[in-house]
């Protein structure tokens, strides 16, 4: 874990944009890829537009919906707790300035005991059913991005 985001929504498509801002800012690097957990969001785009480039979106149901992982062209992912945003602003607040201390070696599910969390996300709901799948992994149904910032904790 590198570190922790609270979005305002589980809307990927709003919030996205802001969080590869924030993280192409904060380590001066440019992000490449995200990959998330596809029951975690809702409408998820297959790209977002970050300054002169898309970004991909993966989602995947076989990875841990508690966390982001972004890529870059050079150097390791950054991988991100995700901090539910219905969660109250003392919790999340203090989720953020734990994971910006050294949490290295402590598993998602300690770090969620410690910060008073619950271990599981809320499940996806959808307002008009089921998405239509292509076969990367994204749905074909898209919605205008919405610039949104969240909440950026980087670990040391």
């Amino acid at each position: 874990m590198d570190g922790a985001w609270w979005p305002s929504s589980r809307d990927a498509a709003a919030e996205l944009p802001g969080l590869i801002a924030a993280v192409d800012r904060l380590l001066d690097r440019v992000t490449l890829r995200i990959g998330l957990h596809h029951d975690a969001w809702q409408n998820i785009p297959r790209r977002i537009p970050a300054r002169g480039r898309q970004v991909r979106i993966g989602w995947f149901r076989h990875t841990d919906p508690r966390v982001i992982t972004l890529s870059f062209a050079a150097g390791e992912p950054v991988v991100l707790l995700i901090i539910p945003s219905g969660t109250a602003a003392g919790a999340a607040e203090a989720t953020l300035k734990l994971t910006a201390q050294d949490i290295a070696g402590m598993s998602i599910d300690a770090l969620l005991t410690l910060a008073h969390l619950p271990a599981s996300p809320a499940p996806r709901a959808t307002a008009d059913g089921p998405a239509r799948w292509e076969d990367e992994g994204g749905s074909v149904i898209g919605q205008a991005a919405q610039p949104s910032m969240g909440r950026l904790t980087p670990s040391p």
